[in-house]
């Protein structure tokens, strides 16, 4: 594929991604692609149009609900990318195993149960739990029977436990890969964002760092969390854990805007500071990729703008 430069800024069109099993997934606004490596160094490519759900129903792109479209789409496209990872993965493992799995790719069931399992395992661990532990803790500590406070330290177990769960895996030798090409996905966002040409040398000097990365949104979910639920007050157990669940698509929104409102300002006074626990977090997160990760990342981020740019030029067309 020839070498591509940004013909547009990154106002125009904004990227994004995601690491997979041995490779990475691009977004751009039309477009996604995914490229993974092969054991035997070959590099296996899957590229889509993607609809805004805009698209399908306008109130969608209204502030804050826009928030929570963008992570459940984001969520679908993420589990569907590494389900791919993971059958390409799979004909290195066992040839015979993934030819048959490769017939059930396209099937939405698998990804539908990941999700369902992912989500419940996530209301469990970051509600549910600290909730519990929170409301018993009210029977040791009289202070905490003030709302403000029971819903600062319901946040701070939730922070606990989230930095434990990340640390935790961290540990596991199969995730440093995966955080290898975490790192490079970020390398070159930044050399796009940077209008660069979009080559390993100049992706080798960004930085593994980005303010938009989901890794920071979860940090700023876990802070506008309290100051929601703070502001909602239930007498029972059971109606405060529901209040919490009815109110996540309105924290994951104000999440949205306000990540998206700090990082074109992440060099500046106040927006530097609300970013940087997301960036420090990220040094966990990211890897310093090798040079053929960063390849992999360039592969997958040319494809993307490639059909971006075909569906792009169709939306104009029909418009």
């Amino acid at each position: 594929m020839a070498s591509l430069k940004s013909k547009s800024s990154p106002e125009d069109i904004l990227v994004g991604g995601q690491a997979v099993i041995e490779g990475v997934m691009m977004r751009t606004p039309y477009a996604y692609a995914v490229a993974v490596r092969r054991a035997d160094g070959s590099v296996e490519v899957k590229r889509e149009p993607v609809k805004r759900l805009s698209a399908y129903w306008k109130p969608l792109s209204w502030l804050v609900i826009r928030g929570f479209a963008v992570l459940i789409q984001s969520l679908v496209l993420g589990m569907r990318t590494l389900n791919y990872s993971i059958n390409v993965a799979m004909k290195d493992v066992d040839p015979g195993t993934a030819q048959k799995k490769g017939k059930k790719e396209s099937s939405t069931l698998p990804i539908a149960i990941s999700m369902v399992v992912g989500v419940a395992a996530a209301v469990f661990l970051f509600i549910l739990l600290p909730l519990w532990i929170t409301t018993w803790m009210k029977g040791y500590v009289p202070a905490i029977h003030n709302w403000v406070v029971f819903n600062l330290v319901d946040g701070l177990i939730r922070v606990i436990f989230f930095l434990s769960y990340i640390i935790l895996v961290s540990l596991m030798k199969d995730i440093r890969r995966v955080f290898q090409y975490h790192g490079a996905e970020h390398k070159v966002v930044h050399t796009w964002e940077a209008a660069e040409e979009l080559t390993v040398e100049n992706a080798r000097r960004k930085s593994t760092l980005h303010p938009r990365c989901g890794t920071s949104f979860l940090m700023f979910v876990m802070v506008v969390s309290i100051i929601v639920f703070s502001l909602f007050k239930f007498p029972t157990f059971w109606m405060i854990f529901l209040s919490r669940i009815v109110l996540v698509p309105l924290v994951s929104g104000l999440s949205y805007e306000l990540i998206r409102l700090s990082a074109p300002r992440c060099q500046r006074g106040f927006f530097r500071l609300i970013v940087l626990p997301g960036l420090a977090l990220q040094r966990i997160t990211t890897k310093p990729p090798s040079d053929d990760q960063l390849e992999i990342a360039i592969r997958a981020l040319k494809e993307a703008l490639e059909l971006d740019g075909i569906k792009s030029r169709e939306a104009q067309t029909a418009a």
